[in-house]
């Protein structure tokens, strides 16, 4: 339709020099050539020397027919249309047709080094020809490699791994760990929060808007931080205070823990106040409790300044939790504590049949070698910087968008219609969501009020990309 705007307009204010000058073949090569410069801004996707297999599966609206029969009514899908996609490679997926999309979302849902990293997949195909899955009682060396290159990577007494199938596994672990280590039930975490699709988890979440509210007993919600949107701005040592009241006055005065992303990621990208997790830490350490460090989408360099999204807050936790792209799309979760809140789970029998089963943690081991081999924390900072120092201009072009935020390959565009009221633009971001896949970038929606774009790419992003994402953004921004 704006096409169609635009070369009318142009033809009108043509005919009009025709009247005024003559049908010159000058005046009429001018006036295609308007038009054509006028059809071809569109920003032209970065090279890719890869070709698709052939693909030879079922049409889309068979899959959506089996989907809707067969699968949960709960599952959901972006855009009108949903693509099909078929294959993946590095930071691009390709739908039936072979079209080539830039996958600037794909990173946080599970791919950290690109999609279908051969190392990766020679390390899983390896070891599934060897044996897939051992039990507990038996020992098998690719385990216990992983868990050592895994804490390798930690700062202070985080040793100990239990290694589960997904984050929300994790998470539940890391409650009751807490729980049973302190003795205490009391759990404290943030509103716009998110950690997992179980009971436990939802009832932490805190997502009542769209999520299930599981209403769980012990679990308080904190006052979010939040810089762009919280009543306190950028004074994360005002926040902190909430959950101070909250222990004081909601609680026997003792806890078990708290939980909190690094970065919320469900959330639209929510970067915590500066300061308000050293004294969140050192409020819930005074009453007896752990500090839980969820690192699911945060962690793995992703944020590109450190490998885990709590070092940027100068804190160590008491129990990290991870998963997403900790297997490069392989279902695999973990939790890193100390020896001596691990010893809790030694006073009675606890295991996870297939957490840490040989297939998942030669996967896991080769995601860790390949973010250093390929500098994959140092991409994320240089890739980052200049993706979001591009957004922000946008910024300043478009009163659109009314926050630029996050780090390293995890940002978030926030918009809005009025920019002092932070008035949500939901149907614009929709909009603008189409539209980019329309152009060949895929990119995520969150946020409460689902006006947040969540930028979190594979860390093999390069600027070429980040410049082909922000001018397609620029361009449909630009015919609002």
């Amino acid at each position: 339709m704006w096409r169609l705007t635009a070369v009318t307009s142009l033809l009108k204010r043509n005919n009009y020099i025709l009247q005024r000058h003559g049908s010159s073949h000058a005046v009429a090569q001018r006036t295609t050539t308007s038009v054509r410069e006028t059809e071809t801004k569109v920003p032209k996707m970065p090279p890719f020397n890869y070709s698709p297999q052939p693909y030879d599966g079922p049409s889309t609206a068979e899959i959506i027919a089996k989907r809707r029969e067969f699968l949960s009514p709960a599952l959901f899908h972006f855009y009108n249309t949903p693509l099909n996609i078929v294959e993946g490679k590095m930071q691009y997926v390709f739908d039936e047709t072979g079209r080539r999309y830039l996958d600037a979302f794909g990173g946080i849902a599970t791919v950290s080094c690109g999609h279908s990293h051969p190392q990766v997949v020679d390390s899983v195909i390896k070891q599934l020809k060897l044996i897939q899955h051992s039990t507990i009682l038996y020992l098998n060396h690719t385990i216990s490699d992983f868990a050592e290159a895994l804490v390798s990577n930690l700062p202070g007494d985080l040793k100990v791994v239990f290694f589960t199938n997904s984050g929300t596994e994790a998470n539940e672990l890391a409650m009751m760990m807490a729980r049973l280590y302190t003795g205490f039930n009391d759990i404290v975490s943030l509103r716009n929060s998110y950690h997992g699709n179980a009971a436990a988890t939802m009832g932490a979440t805190a997502q009542s808007n769209w999520k299930f509210n599981v209403v769980q007993s012990g679990v308080h919600h904190a006052i979010n931080p939040d810089p762009y949107r919280g009543i306190f701005g950028s004074d994360g040592e005002k926040y902190a205070s909430d959950v101070q009241d909250l222990i004081q006055f909601g609680t026997s005065g003792q806890i078990a823990g708290f939980i909190g992303e690094s970065i919320q990621g469900v959330g639209g990208i929510v970067e915590l106040a500066p300061g308000y997790l050293p004294a969140v830490y050192d409020i819930v350490r005074r009453a007896g409790g752990v500090c839980i460090a969820d690192e699911v989408q945060s962690g793995f360099a992703r944020t590109g300044t450190h490998f885990w999204g709590f070092q940027s807050h100068g804190v160590v936790p008491d129990i990290v939790t991870m998963a997403k792209g900790i297997g490069n799309g392989i279902p695999l979760g973990a939790v890193v504590t100390t020896p001596e809140i691990a010893s809790v789970l030694s006073r009675r029998s606890y295991f996870n049949t297939f957490g840490g089963n040989p297939m998942c943690t030669a996967a896991g081991h080769a995601v860790l070698r390949v973010i250093h081999e390929e500098k994959l924390q140092e991409n994320a900072l240089l890739v980052g910087s200049h993706l979001k120092h591009r957004l922000t201009l946008l910024k300043n072009k478009y009163e659109l968008i009314g926050d630029v935020r996050g780090r390293g390959l995890m940002l978030g565009v926030e918009f809005v219609i009025d920019r002092d009221l932070k008035t949500p633009a939901k149907t614009e971001t929709i909009h603008l969501m189409d539209q980019l896949k329309e152009m060949g970038v895929l990119v995520g929606k969150g946020g409460f009020y689902g006006n947040v774009f969540r930028i979190t790419p594979p860390l093999c992003f390069t600027l070429s990309d980040a410049d082909f994402l922000v001018d397609a953004m620029d361009h449909a921004m630009s015919k609002i």
